[in-house]
């Protein structure tokens, strides 16, 4: 498995957050039974980069906290769960990995959103690489019923790496 992880900006994070996101994206792996090894690259940036980010691909002139960009459509699998037709595709033929996707994280949302619910930046950092590695298996949250499948999920995931609420 490879995670990258790359920072483009000067905010800080005072914590081990590569230690954060390699717990968070080996318990999503781990919690879906996911077999496959994997290749995933986490950006962490500000809050301008990533307004462009999501002006340009959503169409939303405004930051976000993460932006989910998984390298199979889930239009085309329809469900991570028949990706073993798609694996020669989406395979890295150097490392073996699958390649899964990427996330871009704003530092600074992060930190807003710690105080604003009135956790840690830990704990804001985990819930974020795992809500972005659920987008990257395919799930969403636009219907109730998937947002409710999502939540649970994610808490799962919390739970186990113990950043719960």
């Amino acid at each position: 498995m490879t995670i990258y992880i790359e920072k483009e900006t000067e905010d800080t994070l005072n914590f081990d957050y590569e230690e954060i996101i390699n717990k968070v994206v080996i318990q999503s792996l781990q919690s879906e039974n996911f077999k496959h090894d994997i290749e995933v690259n986490v950006i962490l940036t500000n809050n301008e980069e990533i307004q462009c980010l999501n002006k340009q691909y959503r169409g939303k002139d405004a930051p976000t906290d993460v932006l989910s960009f998984p390298i199979i459509d889930d239009s085309e699998i329809g469900d991570i769960k028949t990706l073993d037709e798609h694996i020669p595709v989406h395979f890295n033929m150097e490392t073996k990995e699958l390649l899964l996707g990427d996330m871009i994280i704003s530092i600074e949302k992060l930190k807003e959103q710690a105080q604003e619910y009135g956790h840690s930046e830990e704990r804001e950092l985990a819930f974020l690489v795992a809500h972005s590695m659920l987008h990257l298996f395919g799930y969403d949250h636009i219907e109730p019923e998937e947002e409710e499948i999502m939540k649970s999920k994610q808490n799962e995931i919390l739970d186990k790496v113990g950043y719960s609420r």
